[in-house]
């Protein structure tokens, strides 16, 4: 008899039973003299003690706000600081912290925001091309007359308080300075009162994942989701507080905050952020002036490090670890990270949003072979079966969807019980939605999707959201998304376009349309004009034809991977 695809971490670690909000102050009592926090673009280094200082003082200051356990606070930034603070502080006091994309638009923070209900928003004035400041105000103009604190507007009618970060004034908010001022021994008590009455099962964080169904959900995690699956991940990559990890990645993602911050804190190592966003120069530096032992990246960034003309007058020698995920990882590149970045104990990890996120990680000392054919060995507390169309467990080495259960599947999609009850069954098993396969010693591979899902550049797109975005084109009649081979990205989206009779567009037309109202990394690159969609007999669309026609038109080759 063949094994069936059912794998379950067994551990002699316990889950830690407790919320971030009472572990995380004595991790920092703990470890009070030991590097924290390094933000090399702001000149910041704090030691635990340090960020447990500030940490407080911004909580104590959102409470006197008048916000309150199970309120949600939105933050819209690039990786900062006032980010890092944003996440321990608002778990500290019980908030619920939700994670608006950098790139959104104003269709995009608009849903989030009142989706979820944010009473508060902290923003960045502007990062990149985005301008968040006039995207905020062209939503809600009621703000420039308005009284700080006292927002009110009627598209955002949740929002009363929004925090602006920066030294420069903007009428109707407050300013992110503010939050840190010295509390009084009353509001310090009464903060460490409040953090022992929450619960590890309460929601610290909602993160929107795209649907197939045109609008993102908010994915609710809980501390005990977060927290656990930080300090796992850091097991894996057997973190110390000697180590120093480079934080490239973004923190609106898991991959951030939860890998990044949440691995660290959870071992006493330092968070290290060289820039805003990801530069591969500024990696480089980074990790040679810090003297790094870890670095987390999508394949995309590596390739970047690697290949960057001044790679070889770097010093890399004091790294060992860290993460690859996102996508799969070419195995020359792996090859080389390992050769070239001193790398050799970097794992691989798979997972999703909604299981906080991480399920399967390959260990420091996982054979080359394994970390780039598969994804590693089951999680410790997760279980992990392989099920065919009528949900029955297939054999080892057989394909079917990916499901988890276990401490780290999310509470659910917020304000949204039908779109939970789908992902997660009455078992509580999460569908993860991801084909896969099972070896004999448990090592997992990922396939496919069930669903048409692009992945670009470890970016998740989900083709539905963006028709449906397009369909408010007066001129397009009907629109299929497509995800297509990429050699830099993995995937690149393509969209086949019907117009109505009579009209007339351009590519350029198209993009425009895009641009400013959904964030730039979904705007399809390729875009083709058609007069009809390739179908069955029953009338359902052929994506898979749609996707071999455009590889043969444009001569694209499928990324190569192991």
């Amino acid at each position: 008899m063949p094994l069936p695809s059912y794998v379950h971490g067994a551990s002699d670690q316990s889950l830690i039973g407790e919320s971030l909000a009472t572990y995380f102050p004595k991790i920092c009592q703990q470890f009070a003299d030991r590097p924290a926090l390094i933000v090399r673009h702001q000149n910041i280094r704090w030691t635990y003690a340090d960020l447990f200082e500030q940490v407080e003082r911004m909580a104590c200051g959102l409470r006197r706000l008048g916000l309150q356990a199970g309120d949600r606070i939105g933050i819209w930034s690039q990786n900062n600081v006032e980010w890092v603070l944003t996440q321990f502080a608002t778990a500290y006091a019980g908030l619920v912290m939700v994670n608006i994309n950098p790139a959104y638009r104003r269709s995009e923070v608009e849903y989030a925001l009142n989706k979820v209900g944010c009473r508060a928003l902290i923003v960045s004035p502007q990062f990149k091309s985005s301008d968040y400041l006039e995207m905020l105000y062209d939503l809600a103009p009621e703000w420039k007359n308005a009284i700080p604190g006292q927002l009110k507007a009627q598209r955002l009618p949740n929002l009363e308080i929004v925090i602006r970060l920066g030294e420069g004034q903007s009428r109707g908010l407050l300013n992110f300075a503010s939050l840190l001022a010295e509390p009084t021994a009353e509001e310090r008590a009464a903060l460490r009162e409040q953090a022992a009455l929450l619960q590890f099962d309460d929601p610290i964080n909602i993160q929107f994942t795209s649907g197939t169904t045109g609008q993102p959900k908010g994915a609710t995690l809980s501390h005990h989701n977060i927290l656990n699956n930080g300090f796992f991940v850091g097991e894996a990559m057997r973190l110390t507080e000697q180590d120093r990890l480079c934080i490239p990645v973004p923190l609106y993602h898991c991959f951030g905050m939860v890998l990044g911050n949440l691995a660290c804190i959870t071992h006493g190592a330092a968070m290290v952020f060289p820039s805003e966003a990801f530069d591969a120069q500024a990696v480089l530096e980074t990790v040679e002036a810090e003297q790094c032992t870890a670095l987390h990246g999508v394949p995309t960034m590596f390739i970047a490090v690697l290949d960057h003309p001044e790679f070889e007058e770097y010093q890399l020698s004091t790294l060992r670890t860290g993460i690859m995920a996102g996508s799969p990882c070419p195995i020359e590149v792996m090859k080389r990270v390992v050769a070239e970045m001193n790398m050799a104990e970097v794992t691989i990890a798979y997972g999703m949003t909604e299981t906080s996120p991480v399920s399967f990680q390959s260990l420091t000392d996982t054979s080359l072979e394994k970390r780039v054919t598969t994804v590693g060995q089951v999680h410790p507390h997760v279980e992990v079966k392989i099920v065919d169309n009528a949900g029955r467990i297939v054999p080892r080495g057989s394909t079917g969807e990916l499901l988890t259960r276990g401490y780290s599947v999310m509470l659910g999609y917020w304000g949204d019980e039908t779109k939970t009850a789908e992902a997660i069954d009455a078992a509580g098993w999460m569908h993860t939605g991801d084909l896969a396969v099972l070896d004999d010693e448990g090592y997992c591979n990922i396939v496919g999707r069930v669903k048409d899902m692009v992945i670009r550049g470890g970016e998740n797109l989900y083709p539905r959201e963006i028709e449906e975005f397009l369909y408010r084109h007066p001129k397009i009649q009907d629109v299929q998304v497509i995800g297509v081979p990429d050699q830099k990205y993995g995937e690149e989206l393509c969209a086949w376009i019907k117009l109505k009779e009579g009209q007339t567009a351009t590519e350029e037309d198209i993009r425009e349309f895009c641009r400013g109202q959904i964030a730039h990394y979904k705007i399809p690159r390729y875009i083709e004009f058609v007069q009809a969609f390739p179908m069955t007999i029953t009338g359902k669309i052929q994506k898979f034809v749609m996707r071999d026609q455009m590889k043969e038109k444009l001569g694209l080759q499928e990324a190569t991977t192991a």
